[in-house]
């Protein structure tokens, strides 16, 4: 590392960027952490990128790559550098712009900053180009702690997979690591053993023969895509391919790519991730990605949601709800997460949260409404409620994903609250608002109009975000519901309802809520076995019970609360 940051340093004097002794990279922050997103530094807000070709070259047996990244940068402010990120396992071996004249540049940490030739002025587009390799970080706990993942198939052949969620794709492709920029398109060539398959995002341009015992196969992403949704997997594949139509009306490839020993699984799944896609397509709108595949492919780590191409690693195991929850929940996110994307990871649960959420109401519509609130019941434990769901300042994904983001690689513990507690908060909404409103809010972040889900080139994908959400709720419904959210995903703790008895038929129902936010939610009680939705204004409400009849608070748990409440004087 030392070796490449001194010839970088030499690099920029001699290209006349100034003295190599004060270099293009500030002072170390601090330590370096692996993670991504966070807040955008000057050098990366300067630039849009519109396009990525990455060039591969993968060597098993060495565990090991070589590659050159070709990015088309717009240019949104004037500068002389721009900053790129690449983590330190790989060594940068030169950097070019579109001419082939070699640019300054130094790689400390995950940052690689490039010095250009001359100043970029707003509304021009640069071409660089970063030739770099060597051995990529092996994931510790993927997809939870990613890297590659160098594996053995049953059989003995390699097995290779990346996941980078949340450390971020500068795990092993040099990029701007920030949500809030996708390539409006991506090109890769990935080129391996003639023995092995690799399967990737987009459509398959061709296969490239080398006549050497290696091939190259050549994908194109047509639409925009998460740094993160861009995947390599490397196995001795079989492809298997269903016929299926899209509600749009053109035909979709549905395509499998399994081990050679899961074909006889894959086989017997493969009818049900059709199912799966229907139903999608018929709750909230098209498949985003027609225009390419919808792709599921094997992996050895247990799944991620790779734009059109899935990982897989469920190993066709049973659940109790009575489907493949693995494939459904990642499928999920080909809506929410690639279609619809948080441009920061503060508003991570827009993925997770609504992505598992849409499990239930595929297990209610399968199966009725104590199924899907039994499905609920079943998570309900996971919540820690010590951070919020969705804070108003920029967030990295580790600050967002893990409760400690320092601890040691392996031994990070999860806060689950973006998944779990993001699902009942959408469960709560929905007797709030009822599960009309809110469904039509799903479809509309999807898709604001039928020419936008007509789109199969792309410009359908979009940035959204809690606010955004916020408003498409109040638009749809005509409420006024920031106490809702602000309560529910801004702070962490949750509302309690605190019941008071004042004489035999007497019931005083209130809030109590942190920092006394208002909050007036109704609440479901059963008076003599016969429902009644209860307004709980600022203040509270108070109930006549008859003598002698029974009373029930909230007993399908349609409120997200503190169960800790009290009957008494």
């Amino acid at each position: 590392m030392r070796a490449l940051l001194t010839c970088s340093l030499l690099l920029f004097a001699a290209c006349g960027g100034g003295d190599s002794s004060v270099g293009l990279l500030a002072p170390d922050d601090g330590p370096f952490v692996r993670d991504t997103g966070g807040i955008l530094k000057d050098e990366q807000a300067c630039y849009d990128v519109q396009h990525y070709d990455l060039d591969m070259q993968v060597f098993p047996d060495r565990r090991e790559i070589a590659a050159t990244l070709h990015a088309r940068i717009a240019i949104t402010a004037s500068t002389d550098k721009v900053l790129f990120n690449l983590d330190p396992a790989l060594a940068v071996e030169e950097v070019l712009d579109h001419a082939g004249g070699a640019l300054a540049f130094e790689h400390h940490n995950d940052l690689l900053m490039v010095g250009l030739s001359g100043e970029a002025i707003v509304g021009e587009v640069r071409q660089i180009s970063i030739r770099y390799g060597g051995r990529p970080r092996t994931a510790p706990r993927p997809p939870w702690e990613g890297g590659f993942q160098w594996e053995q198939t049953p059989s003995g052949a390699h097995w290779i997979a990346t996941a980078c969620q949340m450390e971020g794709a500068d795990l092993w492709w040099p990029c701007k690591d920030h949500p809030s920029d996708k390539a409006e398109s991506v090109d890769l060539h990935f080129r391996v053993p003639s023995n092995l398959v690799a399967a990737s995002n987009g459509k398959l341009d061709r296969i490239e023969d080398h006549e050497d015992g290696t091939v190259t196969y050549h994908w194109k992403v047509s639409t925009p895509i998460p740094n993160y949704a861009v995947a390599l997997n490397i196995a001795p594949y079989e492809k298997l391919e269903a016929q299926y139509t899209s509600v749009a009306g053109t035909p979709l490839p549905v395509q499998f790519w399994v081990l050679p020993e899961s074909i006889d699984n894959g086989r017997k799944i493969l009818p049900e991730f059709v199912d799966h896609l229907r139903w999608f397509e018929q709750t909230l709108g098209p498949y985003p990605f027609r225009a390419d595949k919808y792709g599921v492919v094997e992996t050895p780590h247990l799944g991620m949601e790779h734009q059109t191409i899935i990982a897989y690693g469920n190993q066709f195991r049973p659940f109790r709800f009575g489907f493949d929850w693995l494939h459904h929940h990642e499928l999920a996110h080909e809506w929410f997460s690639n279609l619809v994307t948080a441009p920061d990871w503060n508003d991570f649960w827009i993925h997770e949260g609504f992505g598992s959420y849409v499990q239930k109401l595929y297990v209610e519509d399968r199966e009725g409404a104590g199924r899907y609130r039994e499905y609920l019941a079943s998570v309900r434990g996971n919540l820690h409620n010590v951070k919020s769901v969705a804070p108003r300042e920029p967030r990295s994904s580790a600050q967002m994903y893990f409760l400690d983001a320092s601890a040691p690689e392996g031994k990070k513990p999860s806060d689950s609250d973006i998944y779990y507690k993001g699902e009942w908060v959408l469960h709560t909404l929905r007797w709030l608002i009822g599960k009309g409103d809110l469904m039509s809010t799903f479809r509309k972040m999807c898709y604001s109009d039928s020419y936008a889900s007509g789109d199969e080139s792309g410009g359908a994908v979009h940035f959204f975000t809690t606010d955004d959400y916020v408003d498409l709720v109040e638009a749809e419904t005509g409420l006024e519901m920031g106490w809702f959210f602000e309560l529910y995903i801004r702070q962490p703790e949750l509302p309690e309802l605190v019941v008071k008895r004042h004489s035999e038929d007497v019931y005083h129902f209130s809030w109590k809520t942190p920092g006394n936010i208002e909050f007036p939610m109704p609440i479901e009680v059963f008076i003599g076995g016969v429902p009644r939705r209860l307004e709980i204004p600022v203040g509270g409400s108070t109930v006549i019970v008859p003598v002698g009849a029974s009373i029930e608070i909230d007993p399908f748990d349609r409120v997200l609360r503190k169960h800790n409440h009290c009957l008494g004087g």
